[in-house]
């Protein structure tokens, strides 16, 4: 069944008092770095004198990555294991990593050590503490064959939500508010936590990185992405732009049909009155013009209705987490 496939389970659940940073580790047949990273973590952690936890989240490894992590438990008690029984991607591993987290602070790093944690973790914190309530790292020295696709996919991020980031698909620390504050998040979509973030009023900040060439194993990530990410991108720039008033968009193409529509039909009669001819093909556009432009409006109002009880569910959850909270 499709739900215990999809089941997941944690492994040492620690029951101390919260930490100061949580550090997330997605991990997918990463065994040839894992004992590494979680020692480098260990150490980034001790430098800094702060209380933290690392969770690592193996999200359906099939060459011994999960029972590895679980294994380390035992040398590293602040270490915490969340596997899933088959890959469900980054964004639902960063989906049950954030659930977990209790730290203050959640940092998200990978695996694979093209981050290292002992210089990073610290860079990102520094960063934090300026005021920010995300840090994006911005890798340098980066030379793997996907510079060409980022950095498209970067300029596009930038010009559409106005973020100001280098790097949008790298390391990231977070505060608490801001992972609470997220929506929930759908496949794919950890691309995009900066620009959820931006969007809801946090302030979003970037720290030069170094880069490290992958150790073992390979990326899971091809170039067979783009078009996804491309499509992705668009989905979650009209969710942040309309999401909240979608008349603005159907409305808006609606009425540019409509006027288009009203425009060919001018030229036409003054065609007809002028000359006594006819364009039938210019005719047949113009009335379909004006059906989608009729159609288009129709869907923004139904838009709104959604919207408007969505709005209404929202409000009741809230009223209801408040009564929770008074009565315990």
């Amino acid at each position: 069944m499709q739900q215990v496939a999809q089941a997941s389970t944690a492994v040492g659940i620690s029951q101390r008092p919260a930490p100061y940073v949580s550090v997330l580790i997605p991990a997918r047949n990463e065994i040839a770095t894992i004992d590494l990273v979680v020692a480098k973590v260990d150490r980034a952690l001790q430098e800094l004198d702060v209380s933290g936890e690392l969770i690592v989240i193996d999200d359906g490894s099939t060459d011994g990555t999960g029972e590895r992590a679980q294994a380390l438990q035992a040398r590293y008690p602040f270490l915490q294991v969340i596997r899933h029984r088959r890959g469900l991607g980054l964004t639902a591993a960063l989906r049950a990593g954030f659930e977990a987290a209790r730290g203050e602070i959640v940092v998200f790093l990978p695996a694979d050590l093209e981050s290292d944690p002992e210089t990073d973790i610290p860079l990102l914190l520094r960063k934090l503490e300026e005021g920010y309530d995300v840090v994006a790292g911005w890798r340098q020295g980066r030379r793997d064959r996907k510079v060409v696709a980022s950095a498209i996919y970067n300029w596009t991020c930038r010009r559409l939500f106005g973020v100001q980031a280098h790097d949008m698909n790298w390391i990231k620390a977070f505060r608490r508010e801001v992972i609470e504050a997220l929506p929930p998040l759908r496949s794919d979509w950890h691309r995009f936590l900066l620009m959820i973030a931006a969007h809801q009023g946090f302030r979003v900040g970037e720290v030069p990185t170094p880069y490290h060439p992958r150790r073992a194993g390979k990326s899971k990530f091809g170039i067979g992405r783009i078009p996804i990410s491309l499509l992705d991108l668009l989905v979650v720039w009209f969710l942040l732009t309309f999401s909240r008033a979608p008349m603005r968009f159907f409305g808006g193409l609606g009425l540019a049909a409509l006027t288009a529509s009203g425009l060919i039909f001018t030229y036409l009669a003054y065609l007809w009155f002028a000359f006594e001819t006819q364009k039938r093909p210019i005719f047949w556009l113009a009335g379909g013009l004006a059906i989608a432009g009729l159609l288009l409006i129709l869907i923004g109002f139904v838009a709104e209705l959604i919207v408007s009880q969505e709005e209404r569910i929202v409000r009741l959850e809230e009223m209801l987490k408040q009564q929770q909270r008074s009565d315990s």
